[in-house]
């Protein structure tokens, strides 16, 4: 069939919108007709070339629509069932997925060449030459055909165009304060860098039951979007936060701190340790550039005040749980999904919607396919 997509062609060149050839499902695939897909920070990693993949590709990891057909051996959807895309595919049997940790599902093994997992060829062609997708996806297209590891079924009544965001940002945010840095009732929980992610950390953060939430980024209007979302405080840099932290708890610092800046920077690591109390974590979710191979920090805290450095993929969530938690979540207005949708684009405009997203003018911005 044909189709249209945005494709990345070279790292550093804007994605262009064109006519693509897209190949039926295959055993254990899914072909799903987009209704929306979230522009998320990592996409802009594909273009700055932060993440190393195979190109050209097709953009877009935080997607949801309907199934309108499906290959040999499916059987968790069916045509005309509305699903949201994971990220990270959970393939349910592998020893990550099985021992409780979907979030590393070995099916990632696949993420840098993009094809599909079932047998590493492509589905997706233009020009005669093979496409990619990111994170096994393709999000940034009318239609896709993904692996059925990748789909998670939802309830018809959701809005697709705001549970899009549900297969990354949001459940990688709200898992970072739940599952990876594990707050608690009563305790200071501190998020830096208030995007799509971090604004999900602190809704995580304030449904864990956290008594103070310091959220910290330059940008004044996500700072105060932040509040909305559950914030108690702000700062506008690590420095200006921590006299904050350390006023509003006694010199005790802060349990729990998750770092969810778009760009991470090794540099800002050791700044991070000092919010953190004694047995305090640090949870590193920011993705930073491939060739950035050095931090800084004090060892001393590490061992004599036993402070931990944690990274964490989707949060550490379970895609097959949380997605379905998070939108049962939202339809009780615990968890506010259209706070977080900025500005709407056509697949026309992701060009414009990068823009946005690196000039801090949107806290997610979605592209809208119906």
């Amino acid at each position: 069939m044909k189709t249209q997509a945005a494709v990345l062609w070279k790292a550093g060149e804007d994605w262009s919108v064109r006519e693509i050839d897209l190949d039926a499902p295959r055993s254990g695939e899914v072909l799903v007709r987009l209704a929306a897909s979230g522009i998320c920070h990592s996409d802009e990693h594909l273009v700055t070339g932060d993440l190393p993949v195979a190109l050209p590709i097709i953009g877009g990891h935080e997607g949801a629509g309907t199934v309108e057909t499906v290959g040999p051996g499916v059987t968790s959807v069916v045509p005309g069932d509305h699903v949201v895309f994971s990220f990270v595919p959970a393939c349910g049997v592998c020893p990550s997925c099985s021992s409780g940790h979907q979030s590393r599902c070995d099916l990632g093994r696949f993420f840098p060449e993009g094809l599909q997992v079932s047998d590493q060829t492509s589905r997706h062609h233009a020009d005669g030459t093979d496409l990619r997708l990111m994170c096994l996806l393709g999000a940034f297209a009318r239609h896709t055909v993904v692996a059925e590891a990748s789909v998670v079924k939802v309830d018809p009544s959701l809005p697709l165009d705001k549970v899009c965001l549900l297969g990354c940002g949001v459940a990688t945010g709200w898992g970072s304060s739940v599952y990876a840095a594990g707050v608690r009732a009563g305790e200071t929980a501190v998020i830096i860098g208030l995007g799509g992610v971090g604004s999900s950390a602190v809704q995580g953060a304030r449904l864990a039951g956290a008594e103070l939430i310091i959220g910290i980024d330059p940008i004044e209007w996500k700072r105060e979007k932040a509040k909305g979302f559950g914030a108690t405080h702000t700062a506008a840099s690590i420095d200006e936060a921590l006299e904050l932290v350390r006023e509003l708890t006694w010199g005790r610092m802060a349990e729990r701190v998750v770092m969810a800046m778009g760009v991470g920077d090794g540099r800002l690591i050791g700044p991070a340790m000092g919010l953190a109390a004694k047995g305090g974590r640090v949870v590193v979710t920011n993705i930073h550039p491939h060739v950035e191979s050095q931090i800084s920090i004090n060892m001393g805290e590490v061992t004599l005040l036993e402070k931990q450095l944690v990274g964490a993929l989707f949060g550490s969530a379970n895609p097959r749980v949380d997605i379905p938690r998070l939108a049962r979540l939202y339809q009780a207005g615990l968890v506010d999904l259209d706070g977080l949708v900025t500005r709407t684009y056509t697949l026309e405009q992701v060009n414009e919607g990068f823009d946005d997203l690196r000039n801090g003018r949107v806290l997610r911005g979605v592209i809208r396919f119906e």
